[in-house]
């Protein structure tokens, strides 16, 4: 049985096969690596590969350390360890499903996925919960009550007041979008919701349809050609629902006037850097994800609608509110939805993901059963499950010993799969098959499984040989989880943990974590040289000792937000902007300015520099000592594992 679900990884991983075109590059203990294998790799990791000896000559010694490491854990049987197996036999099984399809039916699919990429459809849904393997009773009660919900929709009740009221749907976001969905495109939705709405005519309703969640209706409210793709910058204030309304208000405000200053002339990109509360974009001159068609990235309904309501590229918005607060919105640049040629090969990756590729499984076994010259035997083989199998199986799946002649059920390329095999199935699987049926049904549906994934597994077992690909993308995930987890026992969680190592470099090595001559400081923003002496005039004004710094902010905020911005801290000379090459005293300095910013600095204390504490440069220290013994088991390796490179070939590369 355990060829029946357990991917020959071993074989996979150890036995090479190397034809004369392609040659060894390098061997490692008595491993051999190929010249495509290398070459892979080099190409993965360099966006601009050279072939220059000297190129070759950096990359091989990077290879051969990562060589090294992958070569000492499996010595140490790192590739044995249970956690380890299981996670890399679940990113076999992800790796193998794109050649477990039928090809031809996943080309259908890509065209269908293009087709509804180019256009989108806006619907509203109801649901009603039901689990996968509810009973036949509750699936048919979820069901009679959404058909019931159906009917008063089509007795002329408001589809959104159905589903938002009592007894309504129970998807929790119907209370506050009465199902609303908005416009959607393909992949955006689970495979059978979106491909019940595309087959609903727009003001229609549909039959009842179940998915992983339940039982759906779909009320299509419109279809549209897809707006395409969309670039766009941002200037974001916070203001979350939610948050009392002076804060609102005050967010609101601030938004007007920055919007004010875009208005009068000032550039975009600067006010980004200066007033915008999204720290994803704030050094990015306020850039977003691209959105919209072929992309993954979603904007909340109203920024896409306020983004696609602009006319050109580098025009703006005025501030869009939604959930999060206040946008004012650039447009970078529009694309039209691509042409099919072009988005295919995003498509066909994102389809082969897609749970709608299984569609094409069982035309596939179809075809494995023809190539493997699939035999039949299952006829008189069930008999006996259905004359031994009772009610107990629920209680007692153990009759595996039971089975006296293990007659087979199918053979597939000259292999028998026995109906012990099948007995363990059951016995394997029984918690997922659902209760109370009849006996005769439950196991022709838990063949028809059986049967399908066994095919699939013998499949699955052969295709490190039928495809170099694979095989080459099996091996990099292997080698990179053992790299991982050797590299964090034998370096990162071992300098972690390691207390004492640590604190002892940080005394060999002190003279490399030191501190620059440092500011404690409230330091005082301004947009301005009047706001920054009204700054100074309330810092030195009689009782600014017992003024708190909220209350000097707020008075010289009265006007706008924007006036100025408070800052406190320990300010490094050399690493902080607003008050690198100022010669600042303790106290409340004058006025200085850089760039066109003005600045107020009241300085607590000078702190000269000075070496670092242990428990000021831990971070840094710890990723030292990380390096220093990564650098010593290194050379441990280097006498413990053999290595020669094919020089010859190394340097054939290119040409």
């Amino acid at each position: 049985m355990k060829r029946l679900f357990v991917l020959a990884i071993t074989l996979v991983l150890t036995q090479t096969v190397v034809a004369q075109e392609d040659p060894v590059i390098m061997t490692i203990d008595d491993k051999e690596i190929t010249k495509s294998e290398f070459l892979q790799i080099y190409l993965k990791n360099n966006d601009d590969p050279k072939y220059d000896k000297a190129s070759l000559d950096e990359y091989m010694e990077l290879f051969k350390k990562f060589k090294l490491k992958v070569a000492e854990a499996e010595a140490l049987g790192y590739d044995t360890i249970p956690k380890l197996v299981r996670e890399l036999n679940g990113y076999t099984k992800q790796l193998a499903n794109p050649y477990l399809v039928d090809s031809t039916k996943i080309e259908e699919l890509v065209k269908e996925a293009y087709d509804r990429t180019a256009n989108e459809v806006r619907a509203s849904h109801i649901l009603i919960q039901v689990s996968q393997n509810a009973l036949p009773k509750d699936t048919l009660a979820a069901y009679n009550r959404i058909m019931a919900l159906r009917k008063r929709v089509l007795n002329g009740e408001d589809f959104g007041a159905v589903a938002s009221g009592p007894g309504g749907s129970e998807d929790p976001s119907a209370k506050s979008n009465n199902g609303d969905l908005g416009y959607f495109t393909a992949f955006q939705m689970v495979y059978p919701f979106e491909d019940m709405a595309y087959n609903t005519k727009v003001g229609e309703v549909s039959m009842p349809f179940r998915t992983r969640f339940g039982y759906h209706i779909i009320y299509v409210a419109d279809k549209r050609p897809a707006r395409g793709s969309m670039e766009s910058a941002h200037i974001f204030v916070s203001a979350r629902a939610g948050e009392p309304e002076d804060a609102i208000e005050s967010s609101r405000k601030k938004a007007d006037e920055i919007y004010d200053l875009l208005e009068s002339g000032e550039d975009f990109e600067e006010l980004v850097k200066k007033y915008s509360d999204d720290p994803s974009s704030v050094n990015k001159e306020g850039k977003l994800p691209p959105f919209g068609t072929g992309t993954t990235t979603r904007m909340l309904p109203a920024f896409e609608d306020a983004a696609f309501a602009i006319e050109n590229d580098g025009e703006y918005t005025a501030p869009v509110q939604t959930d999060y607060g206040f946008h004012i919105i650039k447009r970078l640049k529009r694309h039209p939805v691509p042409s099919f040629e072009d988005l295919k090969p995003s498509l066909e990756k994102r389809v082969a993901k897609d749970s709608r590729s299984k569609q094409t499984q069982k035309s596939f076994v179809v075809k494995l059963k023809k190539e493997y010259g699939f035999k039949d035997k299952s006829e008189k083989g069930l008999k006996w499950f259905y004359e031994n199998v009772d009610s107990t199986f629920y209680s007692d799946q153990k009759f595996e010993d039971k089975i006296k002649k293990d007659k087979p059920l199918f053979i597939l390329d000259k292999q028998k799969y026995t109906q012990k095999d099948f007995a363990l199935f059951l016995q394997t699987n029984y918690r997922g098959i659902r209760k109370g049926g009849e006996i005769k049904p439950m196991i022709d549906e838990q063949y028809e499984k059986w049967e399908e994934k066994s095919i699939l597994g013998y499949e699955e077992s052969k295709l490190a040989y039928k495809y170099p690909a694979y095989r080459a993308l099996v091996t990099e995930y292997h080698d990179g989880i053992l790299l991982y987890e050797i590299m964090s026992d034998m370096v990162w969680n071992k300098a972690m943990k390691d207390t004492t190592g640590l604190k002892e470099y940080h005394a060999n090595n002190s003279g490399n974590y030191r501190w620059n001559k440092r500011y404690d400081a409230d330091i005082f923003d301004c947009n301005s040289k009047e706001v920054a002496e009204k700054v100074y005039a309330l810092l030195t004004s009689e009782g600014a000792d017992t003024m708190n710094i909220v209350d000097i902010v707020q008075k010289v905020n009265t006007d706008s937000e924007l006036n100025t911005r408070h800052r406190n801290g320990k300010f490094d000379v050399e690493k902080s902007s607003f008050v690198k090459g100022q010669d600042l005293k303790v106290g409340i300095n004058d006025i200085y300015e850089i760039d066109g910013k003005y600045y107020v600095a009241r300085v607590n204390e000078i702190l000269p520099p000075a070496e670092k504490e242990f428990s000021e440069a831990k971070g840094a220290v710890t990723s030292d000592y990380q390096s220093y013994l990564e650098d010593e088991w290194l050379k441990e390796l280097r006498n413990k594992h053999k290595i020669s490179v094919n020089e010859d070939v190394l340097y054939s590369l290119g040409k």
